[in-house]
């Protein structure tokens, strides 16, 4: 099914997607590798020599964890703020 279209390939592709994820019988196990993936990254960077105790070197990679997601919340929602409303709302 090629697709001529930018557009008709995002749909194929969520398609794909979908499908993927409907014949998925275990989706946590499915993301394990990247979710420790992800943990991982933030304990390399609050502790790259690895000399802190595992305790000390998780309590500050979750420190840098939530500080990952509030600069995500706050480039959202500086985004919005200069976005026209498209549609809905009051």
């Amino acid at each position: 099914m090629p697709a001529r279209r930018p557009e008709d390939r995002s749909v194929i592709a969520s398609i794909a997607a979908h499908s993927s994820w409907a014949n998925t019988a275990d989706p946590a196990a499915r993301t394990a590798n990247a979710r420790r993936a992800f943990r991982d990254r933030f304990e390399r960077e609050a502790d790259p020599d690895g000399v802190l105790p595992p305790a000390e070197r998780a309590r500050r990679a979750e420190h840098l964890r939530k500080a990952h997601f509030k600069r995500l919340a706050l480039k959202s929602a500086q985004v919005r703020r200069q976005t026209p409303a498209s549609g809905g709302g009051a």
